[in-house]
């Protein structure tokens, strides 16, 4: 039988893998306003000259950079890639290749930035590791996927505020889940 950490490990697993098809499932369908031949928008904060808004998947994605932490956790650094290839492979189904190939490739690489950031970190801390590689993170995944995805950084701002906000909320699960291991003697810190 499966040990609690590897349980919770791949229901990680699967919810970061099913971020990826509903956030390019999202763009394309979903939003405030959707932009012929581009993205469907929400706001994601007040702005000077209205909202701030970014491509409808911002939300998804900003849980996803979160789930990969939980992944690589509980799982180890080879799950989050395959959850990567995995979710790209299911968002074949549901969006545009261009927006898949934009997807994975953002992925891949802010993935790298994660690694760089959390691994050496989550000894040291859970809450402190989630929050720095899931900035670092974020920034490259938006980055790249904007330009792949669109052709242009238009969106960036909102881009990494909606996915720091979803980062920011998780915060205190990050922090509750650090407890309750050292408590169960599951895991260190």
């Amino acid at each position: 039988m499966m040990n609690r950490t590897r349980i919770e490990g791949f229901i990680y697993l699967a919810a970061f893998i099913a971020c990826v098809p509903a956030a390019n499932w999202l763009i394309g369908n979903i939003g405030s306003v959707c932009i012929p031949k581009g993205p469907c928008l929400i706001p994601v904060a007040p702005g000077p000259n209205g909202a701030i808004t970014a491509p409808s998947g911002v939300l998804m994605i900003g849980a996803a950079l979160v789930l990969r932490d939980l992944v690589q956790r509980r799982l180890g650094k080879g799950w989050s890639v395959v959850a990567i290839a995995l979710g790209a492979a299911l968002s074949a189904f549901i969006a545009p290749p261009a927006l898949v190939i934009a997807s994975m490739m953002a992925f891949l690489l802010s993935e790298l930035a994660d690694f760089a950031v959390y691994t050496p970190l989550q000894r040291r801390g859970l809450v402190r590791a989630v929050l720095l590689s899931s900035l670092a993170g974020l920034v490259v995944d938006s980055v790249v996927f904007l330009y792949l995805a669109f052709g242009s950084l238009d969106y960036l701002a909102g881009q990494i505020i909606g996915k720091a906000w979803m980062v920011l909320l998780s915060l205190p699960l990050m922090h509750w889940l650090r407890k309750r291991d050292q408590r169960l003697g599951l895991l260190p810190a």
